[in-house]
């Protein structure tokens, strides 16, 4: 079966297309043109359809050496077909590719569903690692911009007292790009019984004695709670904690997939299997069960779990792609990796600490206590 590159093309200017999440609109800078979704989508499928009719009524035998050259259509987008040497193996879990634009050999990891070519920045979409049972059901495109998140990090420096000057002043950020992660969502009815241990203690006194009083109590609950897209990443490179972190996102504007949302952004295909990843999910339902039900015990001075049960009745899965800003930067020989969330702006990281300032600011608090300390051992009895 043949692979293929795709490049969403102006077919005002030829010059790259992007997708802009805030207008949702595919922009060229170029000539200033901009297409729905919807618009780039039946480009796209005309210019296959033509593709493929000129194929079948090609009468002439083409040269391997010439079996890449580009088909050129009016008004159309551009694609090529990579089924005479576009696309080959390199080594186990990498493959390479040439770019459509200017022909550079492009090497990427095997899950690469997106990418950007380094020498000329063409956007290209891998179609193969997004089809047949790789495609993904839904995807939440990007709404916030690569400005939205350098603005966030500069954000997220601010007032941070020990955070090295150095940092801040002349920190350059070594990579920022918007990739969409493959994300696997859980869909459960889960049913629960748990028995809880709580007390309640009331003391109070006369004349002579002071009293306490300790009631226990047995704390049964049961029911059944129905979890909706539960979002677990399917990707080996992302850590789960990271991501994890940013959420949540608004699955209500997830839209059906298409290809074009990924023109001018990286994407992955999940590496990780809907199976692996179904405990993980299991895991965030136990928690979010327990949490339900053990808040329902408010009202005891203590509360002890005694025992539990947890019945998932069914764990379907979709699969979609999440917009992330993903941001490294370099300090001391020691890399900071920084997301965002591309649809909510939520932002987490770390970020380094400067250990002349902490030990400076705990000199000032220590100082400042101890002329307290001094002040109401030695000076308040005086006055």
């Amino acid at each position: 079966m043949s692979d293929k590159i795709t490049n969403y093309k102006c077919p005002a200017c030829t010059a790259p297309l992007y997708y802009d999440g805030e207008a949702d609109r595919l922009q060229c800078d170029y000539c200033g043109s901009s297409y729905t979704v919807a618009q780039v989508e039946e480009f796209m499928a005309a210019k296959t359809d033509a593709a493929a009719e000129t194929t079948e009524n090609e009468s002439v035998e083409i040269p391997d050496t010439q079996a890449d050259a580009e088909i050129e259509l009016d008004g159309a987008l551009d694609a090529q077909d990579n089924s005479s040497g576009l696309h080959w193996e390199v080594s186990d879990g990498m493959t390479a590719y040439n770019c459509p634009s200017c022909g550079a050999e492009l090497v990427c990891d095997e899950t690469v569903a997106a990418m950007s070519c380094p020498y000329c920045d063409n956007p290209t979409i891998i179609p193969t690692s997004i089809s047949n049972a790789l495609k993904p059901d839904l995807i939440i495109p990007f709404k916030l911009d690569k400005e939205a998140a350098k603005a966030a990090l500069r954000e997220h420096m601010k007032g941070k007292k020990l955070l090295p000057k150095v940092f801040s002043q002349e920190n350059h950020i070594d990579e920022i790009k918007g990739v969409y992660v493959p994300f696997w969502l859980y869909d459960a009815d889960v049913s629960a019984d748990y028995e809880f241990s709580g007390t309640q203690v009331r003391s109070w006194r006369d004349a002579d004695f002071v009293y306490t009083e300790t009631r226990y109590f047995n704390l049964e609950r049961a029911g059944s709670v129905s979890f909706d897209n539960i979002p677990v990443d399917g990707s080996k490179q992302m850590d789960n904690e990271l991501m994890e972190s940013i959420e949540p996102y608004d699955i209500s504007q997830a839209v059906d997939f298409k290809n074009a949302y990924l023109a001018g952004y990286f994407a992955n295909r999940y590496d990780v299997d809907s199976d692996t990843n179904r405990e993980r999910a299991a895991e965030r339902i136990k928690t979010s069960v327990y949490n339900a039900f053990s808040g329902t015990t408010a009202g005891y001075m203590s509360v002890g779990t005694r025992r539990g049960s947890i019945h998932m009745d069914k764990c379907k899965a979709k699969y979609a792609f999440f917009p992330v800003w993903i941001l490294n930067t370099t300090w001391r020989g020691k890399k900071y990796v920084f997301a965002m969330n591309g649809q909510t702006g939520k932002f987490v990281g770390d970020l380094p600490i400067d250990k002349g300032l902490r030990w400076k600011w705990h000199a000032i608090y220590a100082l400042a206590f101890s002329a307290v300390a001094f002040a109401l051992t030695w000076l308040l009895p005086m006055l």
